[in-house]
C-alpha cells in the first residue's frame, strides 16, 4: 500500500511540475518571466481559468484548443507533463521494494534524498530536451546550477556515509570509500565535457565549421555530476546512437531530401538525444553497465 500510494503522489506532483515546465520552456526562449504575467492564451492573451490549469485534464476537457480563439495548443503540453509524471512514477515506484526500507529508518532517509536528486535531474533532463529540439538551445540556466546540484547532491552523499553507524555497512562500502566516489565524480566532469570538445574541434579540423555547440559540453558536465562517467558515457552512447537512427530514418524520407544538399546541412537536437540517454541511464544505467561488462567478460 505504501509503495502504491508513494507512486500515485510521486506521479500527481510530476504531472504539477510538468505544467511548470511547460510554462518555462514556452516563456525562456522569449525572455519572458515565469512567474508574471498568469497563464493565458499564446494567441489571444486571454488569461486562464483555474481550472484550465489543471495538468493534462484541463488539455483533454479542452480538446487541445483554447476555448476563446480555438488556436491549437499543441501536444507538447500533455506529452511533457506525462513525461515528467510518469518518470517520476516509475521513479518513485524503484525505491520502495528495497528490503532496508522499513529496517533501517537513516538509510531509508538516504535513499528518499537520493530519489529527490533523481527527479531533480529528470526534471532538468526533460526540460532540456524539449528546449533543445524546440530552439537547438541548452541554458545555461539549466546546465550550469544543474551541475553544480548535482555536485552538492553528491558532496551530501558523502557527508551522509560519516553519520552511519552500522558496523555492516561500512563493510560492504569499503571497497569504495565515500572520498573516492566523491573525487570519481569531480574528475568525471571535466573529462565528460571534454569529449565533447574533442569532438567538436575535430570535426572542425575536418569540415572547418561548427559541428557540436558548447552547450553540449555543459549537458555533458551535469551528467558527469549526477550519474559519474560510466553513467554519462551511457547516456553519451545511446543519445549518439539514437540522433544516428533519427538521421537515418530523416534520410529515408524523399522529402527531407528534396532540396539537393540541404539534407547534409540540418541541425539535429544533439542535446535532446543526450538528454533522453541521461534519463535512461539515471533509472538503469547501473543495470546496462553490468549487462555490459558481463558481455565483455569482465
Amino acid at each position: 500500500m505504501i509503495r502504491i500510494l508513494g507512486t500515485v503522489f510521486a506521479g500527481v506532483l510530476g504531472l504539477a511540475f510538468g505544467s511548470f515546465l511547460n510554462v518555462c520552456v514556452s516563456r525562456w526562449p522569449a525572455g519572458e518571466s515565469v512567474v508574471t504575467p498568469r497563464s493565458h492564451c499564446r494567441q489571444c492573451g486571454r488569461t486562464l481559468a483555474w481550472w484550465e490549469n489543471i495538468p493534462l485534464v484541463s488539455w483533454l476537457a479542452l480538446r487541445g484548443r483554447c476555448r476563446t480563439c480555438h488556436a491549437w495548443i499543441g501536444w507538447r503540453y500533455p506529452l511533457v507533463e506525462l513525461a515528467v509524471g510518469g518518470l517520476w512514477a516509475f521513479s518513485a515506484w524503484q525505491i520502495f521494494p528495497q528490503p532496508y526500507w522499513a529496517n533501517v529508518p537513516v538509510i531509508a532517509v538516504n535513499t528518499v534524498g537520493n530519489e529527490i536528486g533523481r527527479m531533480i535531474l529528470i526534471w532538468l533532463l526533460v526540460a532540456l530536451s524539449v528546449l533543445d529540439a524546440e530552439n537547438l538551445w541548452l541554458p545555461d540556466r539549466l546546465t550550469i546550477p544543474g551541475a553544480v546540484l548535482g555536485i552538492l547532491f553528491a558532496i551530501a552523499e558523502y557527508s551522509y556515509y560519516f553519520t552511519m553507524s552500522w558496523g555492516d555497512f561500512f563493510d560492504r562500502s569499503q571497497s569504495f570509500p565515500p572520498t573516492y566516489l566523491l573525487g570519481a565524480k569531480l574528475i568525471a566532469i571535466p573529462l565528460a565535457a571534454g569529449l565533447i570538445l574533442l569532438i567538436r574541434w575535430l570535426y572542425w579540423l575536418i569540415r572547418r565549421r561548427e559541428g557540436i555547440g558548447l552547450g553540449e559540453a555543459k549537458l555533458m558536465a551535469l551528467l558527469a555530476a549526477w550519474l559519474g562517467l560510466p553513467g554519462a558515457l551511457v547516456a553519451f552512447g545511446l543519445g549518439v546512437v539514437l540522433g544516428a537512427l533519427v538521421a537515418v530514418v530523416l534520410l529515408a524520407i524523399p522529402a527531407a531530401r528534396s532540396r539537393s544538399g540541404a539534407w547534409a546541412l540540418k541541425k539535429l537536437p544533439l542535446g535532446t538525444f543526450l538528454c533522453i540517454g541521461g534519463i535512461v541511464s539515471s533509472l538503469w544505467g547501473q543495470q546496462i553497465i553490468a549487462a555490459y561488462l558481463r558481455w565483455a567478460g569482465f
